[in-house]
């Protein structure tokens, strides 16, 4: 690494002007390709899209979500589309994005839009956050690209932006609201939505997590921590503790026309309103509490899988077993096989395929 002249500034102090035109240019020549961000010569974005793909990639990769706002779009093209689906549609379409409680918001976000603002959302950060389900940093998101305004958007790529460009010794995550003023300091009324997607499209590919590129970086000589020789230090972290474990069972249960027996989840809680299988209760400790099988079968061992949720780790044990004519008829929702395997959470998926197998 190429040792910084001695009489460029640490940090930026007194030409954010140069700053922004360096990673604006920057970004005219490197931007994504994506599929809810149209070309540089391009009208400005749909807002229904920019609050679509902010929202599905909360908690996943742009690669992962890609697929998914593909499908939503395409089956539902407006967010008065949307509005219109029914929830079971959207939460089957939702499976494999995280949090079902994000799809729930979703509906109630489209459908204030749909129904108190006739299909279009509100242009400034205090009209979306008056939306259910929207924070501050899908607000800013929204109105930033998709309506012009100087919002300050800081995602976890901003954040790491920040904390390099500026050598922050406050660990993550006390260290926010002082990245996120920091951040603050170089929004300008000029290009705000495309000063937010540069920012977000540096810490995506080259002001990485752990190695970052700094070679291809066009903030390199503002940067306080590529100063230091090891700004892979930043931003500094406190360990997160180990997620608690609990433990559960999952029944698989077969009738003889190819379906599989589910059930409807409580409208609340985790995987709230979902169809998925039926299982005891998710505990601390395996085996505690009693299991009661949900019908009478010849059930059988079909081993384990392992899902991780947020907040904690789950070890599912799956039984298997052929249900006798007529047994739970009524308490069932018996679903074809291939279509259980498309509409299920992922962590149900994984046991309804561990039972296949």
């Amino acid at each position: 690494m190429s040792p910084v002249p001695a009489q460029l500034p640490a940090q930026i102090v007194d030409d954010p002007i140069a700053v922004r035109a360096a990673l604006l240019d920057w970004y005219d020549l490197h931007r994504r390709v994506l599929a809810w961000r149209p070309g540089p010569e391009a009208p400005r974005p749909d807002p229904y899209g920019v609050w679509l793909s902010e929202v599905m990639l909360q908690q996943t990769t742009t690669p992962h979500a890609t697929p998914y706002f593909k499908a939503f779009t395409q089956r539902w093209p407006t967010v008065s589309d949307l509005a219109a689906a029914a929830d079971e549609d959207v939460m089957a379409a939702w499976a494999g994005l995280g949090y079902y409680a994000r799809a729930r918001n979703l509906l109630a976000c489209a459908r204030a839009v749909a129904g108190e603002h006739g299909g279009v959302f509100p242009e400034t950060e205090a009209g979306l956050l008056a939306l259910p389900g929207v924070g501050a940093y899908t607000a800013a998101a929204v109105a930033a690209i998709a309506f012009g305004r100087a919002a300050n958007v800081v995602d976890g790529n901003v954040e790491r932006v920040m904390a390099r460009l500026f050598a922050v010794e406050t660990p993550l995550p006390a260290a926010r609201p002082d990245l996120r003023r920091l951040a603050g300091s170089l929004v300008a009324e000029d290009r705000p939505g495309d000063w937010a997607q540069a920012l977000m499209d540096l810490g995506a590919t080259v002001c990485r997590p752990g190695r970052p590129l700094c070679e291809r970086c066009p903030l390199t000589v503002w940067c306080a921590a590529f100063q230091s020789g090891v700004p892979e230090r930043f931003p500094l972290k406190v360990r997160k503790a180990d997620r608690p474990r609990r433990h559960g069972t999952a029944w698989v249960l077969r009738d003889g026309e190819g379906r599989v027996a589910l059930v409807r989840r409580p409208a609340k809680g985790l995987l709230g309103g979902m169809l998925g299988l039926p299982t005891s209760d998710w505990t601390a400790a395996a085996g505690e509490g009693p299991a009661p099988v949900p019908a009478p079968a010849d059930w059988r061992d079909a081993g384990a899988v392992e899902h991780v949720f947020t907040h904690f780790a789950l070890t599912l044990e799956v039984r298997a077993g052929e249900a006798q004519p007529g047994v739970g008829e009524g308490n069932f929702v018996w679903t074809l096989m291939e279509d259980a395997l498309a509409a299920l959470p992922t962590v149900f998926r994984k046991a309804l395929q561990r039972a296949l197998a």
